[in-house]
């Protein structure tokens, strides 16, 4: 049981959920940063949304913090880095909000194209002006989209329903990948021109803070109207207002802001400009969402499995063909600590089809499990490589496609440390996990907690001796098979026993004839 600390509102499901998988879980709203200080010492995970200041001093009072969850997206809160360096987890909900962050971009960019709410503040003043909150269509209008993320996506689709031309600025994005949802991907410049609408979904950061200022207003047409319900501080407020005052644009519509909250600001009052106070996930669905999503991440972070939305591991991208295999990989990674000795050296193969793919989360459950062994720390998917580094082991990650492989297994996971190697593969419908090769010598066994390699000249009467001495020391075998090398003249046993064999019967085993080497594996 770990305990969660919650510092901010959190929707009951996802507190439920934590709750039923047997996990203290302290809300504590409200707190000063001093209060925080206090309160994270213990916790096992932290859960916060935008309020919560999770910089360097809080994360070094959590000397037990595992995860740091943001229910919710954005991540301008919460210290990445100094997160990383303490190989604590950092996890966001990236999905919870992103229909109703559409939604609300698409109710910007009709309320700024007919000034809905102009002409609702003169009406209930008493003001009936029909002629001077004249609007546009958004029919056979072209919508900038810059950022053509998940939440760009569905706003684009959205506005295709409209009758709108969709372009796109997104240099992540590929030509095919926008021809197939019909959109045509343009450099910013020649979208700017272009445009009558633009909505911006993008991170804030160094490249796109201040991205839309005074110069990126003048290329634009007179009638262009911005949105922006990604991040504050991507359109220079200051630039915007005399942008809309003076007519080199025509309107903009803001949901974020630099500094938030805000409650003045050089845009309001300018005609041309609508603005909400950061209402983009604000619906009972996202809210709902999040904390379940967050939830989630949590309990996933927590029993040390693969956790999809965490920002702060080099590959935080699994897909199904991946996913089996890192249980595999990480197995691999505790048996094989024992049989590589004080290497310096690790390399991490992945063989056949998954070598296709992004194979980075492969070799960290690895790293996760081959490390774990070496230290009493905890070792997870985001501290694994720094663990690697500050051990003096060089980590090698290589891949080999299955046209080049020559292999008898559809795909291979490996570890090989100086002379010695390791490689398992999943077989059968129900996936089974098998190790193939121990040392270039064929097996086939499935991997167990408590495992001997006994490397012995290949004659007869060997399998019988260490048989017998081992059933003289009442040690239950459980699984064990037998390999030879493609050299005649050795020939390995790999055995399961059903518990660990204690070190006097492997020195009495050491000393028979015909025996080699004996290697205990624990995991």
């Amino acid at each position: 049981m770990a305990r969660i600390l919650v510092s901010e509102e959190l929707a009951e499901g996802g507190l439920n959920k934590l709750r039923a998988a047997g996990h203290e879980v302290d809300v504590q709203t409200g707190l000063s940063p001093e209060q925080l200080k206090g309160a994270i010492v213990g916790a096992h995970a932290l859960i916060v949304r935008s309020a919560t200041q999770v910089d360097a001093d809080l994360l070094a009072a959590g000397n037990d913090l595992m995860v740091v969850g943001r229910a919710g997206v954005g991540l301008d809160n919460v210290d990445v880095e100094a997160a990383t360096r303490r190989g604590v987890m950092v996890a966001n909900a990236p999905e919870s909000n992103i229909v109703s962050a559409a939604e609300h971009t698409m109710a910007m960019l009709l309320a700024v194209a007919r000034n809905v709410p102009q002409a609702h503040s003169a009406l209930v003043q008493g003001r009936w002006e029909r002629s001077k909150w004249e609007g546009v269509e958004l029919f056979d209008k072209t919508l900038g989209v810059v950022g053509l993320g998940r939440i760009g996506k569905l706003v684009a689709q959205r506005a295709a329903a409209f009758g709108m031309r969709i372009v796109a600025f997104d240099p992540f994005v590929s030509d095919e990948r926008a021809r197939a949802m019909n959109i045509e991907l343009l450099d910013l410049d020649t979208l700017v021109k272009r445009s009558d609408f633009i909505t911006v979904h993008l991170p804030k950061n160094k490249e796109t803070i201040g991205l839309f200022n005074t110069e990126m207003f003048k290329k634009a047409k007179p009638s262009l109207r911005i949105i922006n319900v990604a991040r504050g501080g991507i359109i220079s407020e200051a630039d915007l207002a005399d942008a809309v005052k003076n007519g080199v644009i025509a309107g903009a519509a803001l949901d974020v802001f630099d500094k938030e909250p805000t409650t003045e600001s050089v845009l309001f009052g300018v005609d041309g400009i609508v603005v909400t106070p950061h209402l983009g996930a604000s619906t009972t669905e996202a809210q709902d969402r999040a904390g379940l999503d967050i939830a989630d991440q949590i309990l996933l972070a927590l029993s040390g499995d693969f956790v999809p939305y965490a920002v702060n591991i080099s590959a935080a991208d699994a897909n199904e063909t991946l996913k089996p295999y890192l249980p595999l990989a990480e197995r691999l990674g505790r048996l094989f600590s024992s049989a590589a000795g004080d290497t310096k050296d690790l390399e991490i193969i992945a063989t056949g089809e998954i070598a296709g793919y992004d194979t980075r989360i492969l070799t960290l459950s690895a790293l996760k499990g081959f490390f774990s062994m070496r230290t009493d720390d905890a070792v997870t998917y985001v501290n694994a490589p720094q663990v690697a580094q500050d051990q003096g082991v060089e980590v090698k990650e290589s891949k080999v496609s299955a046209a080049a492989a020559n292999s008898d297994y559809v795909n291979l996971v490996t570890l090989r440390a100086g002379s010695h190697a390791i490689a398992g593969t999943l077989v059968g419908p129900r996936r089974q996990a098998r190790i193939v090769m121990v040392d270039e010598h064929g097996t086939d066994v499935p991997p167990s907690n408590h495992m001997l390699v006994v490397r012995n000249d290949d004659r007869p009467g060997v399998i019988g001796l260490v048989g017998t001495l081992l059933g003289r020391h009442n040690v239950n075998i459980a699984d064990m098979d037998v390999g030879r090398a493609d050299r005649p003249g050795t020939a390995l046993m790999v055995i399961a026993p059903t518990a660990d064999v204690p070190d006097e019967v492997l020195d009495e085993l050491r000393t028979q004839p015909g025996i080699i080497e004996v290697t205990s594996l624990r995991a």
